[in-house]
């Protein structure tokens, strides 16, 4: 799913170059970056972000303003951010994904006799070979 906010820019008074960026359709969702550049990236991070708490909480996303309704402070401007939730999705979401499991027959005989959670020991096995690949 591919969704679009307006966002408004504003300059950075302190720091040439950085912009501060708010997303009036997704309450507090406010966000900036060193240059305008990064300012996208950022506030297109923390949209995505505060979308999909929406969505895994069961919620519609937000319908946005129509870009032309939206008026920014004085001295700040209004551009689309484009968000790809099914991307950010698998990359930060929580929401579990099924998969199928294929092992030898005398494996899930032992397995289910013990009352093994599959889907535990899968879990824990893949978190602690990401968690040793995060620090190596």
């Amino acid at each position: 799913m591919k969704l679009t906010y307006p966002a408004c820019f504003y300059p950075d008074e302190e720091k040439a170059g950085a912009y501060a960026v708010v997303v009036p359709d997704l309450p507090g969702c406010v966000s900036g970056g060193d240059t305008l550049a990064d300012a996208i990236l950022m506030a297109t991070d923390a949209a995505s972000g505060w979308v999909l708490d929406e969505l895994e909480d069961g919620r519609a996303a937000p319908k946005a303003s129509p870009l032309e309704r939206v008026v920014p402070e004085p001295g700040g401007f209004v551009s689309l951010l484009v968000l790809d939730m099914d991307s950010y999705a698998e990359k930060y979401g929580e929401k579990a994904v099924r998969k199928n499991l294929t092992i030898p027959a005398w494996l899930n005989t032992f397995a289910e006799k013990d009352h093994i959670n599959f889907s535990q020991v899968l879990q824990d096995a893949l978190t602690a070979l990401y968690q040793e690949k995060q620090q190596a």
